[in-house]
């Protein structure tokens, strides 16, 4: 995995709307595999090569969600960083992933409510210049002032 930005926190205090925090990593099978295991969605799309190829996707993809969690990781290691809560996200996949594919997670600030400590974030995920899905994620950020 490729970070741009060592791991931890940025607190509310510290956060500034445009900030962006990414990181890329390569999908193996192997991620695949845990990740059915661990999701237990078996869909044969995603494990089996016979059955994917005889789809509109013509080969086996990545589950969309494993490819969400890589944002996930953006958000709870980065930006905001530990200490986050998640309160909601959206996801609008746009282009499958495929195993061999190195997405891009990205997270910018879009606007903070200080009060609320709520941040809302623009999210996405690319391979190559594909953007392969787009979403916004709204997170309670951890503060300097209270934790």
């Amino acid at each position: 995995m490729l970070d741009n930005f060592p791991r931890g926190t940025i607190v509310i205090e510290d956060l500034e709307v445009g900030m962006t925090r990414h990181l890329q990593k390569q999908v193996t099978d192997r991620d695949i595999e845990l990740f059915a295991e661990v999701s237990t969605d078996r869909n044969p799309v995603h494990l089996d090569d016979g059955y994917a190829r005889d789809t509109i996707f013509e080969g086996r993809i990545a589950h969309g969600m494993l490819t969400a969690g890589l944002i996930s990781a953006v958000i709870g290691e980065q930006l905001p960083g530990h200490g986050t809560v998640y309160l909601g996200q959206t996801l609008k996949f746009m282009a499958p992933v495929r195993p061999g594919d190195t997405v891009r997670a990205e997270v910018t600030v879009d606007s903070i409510d200080h009060p609320k400590r709520r941040v809302t974030l623009a999210t996405r995920c690319l391979v190559g210049d594909t953007v392969v899905l787009k979403g916004e994620a709204v997170v309670l950020a951890p503060s300097r002032k209270f934790d």
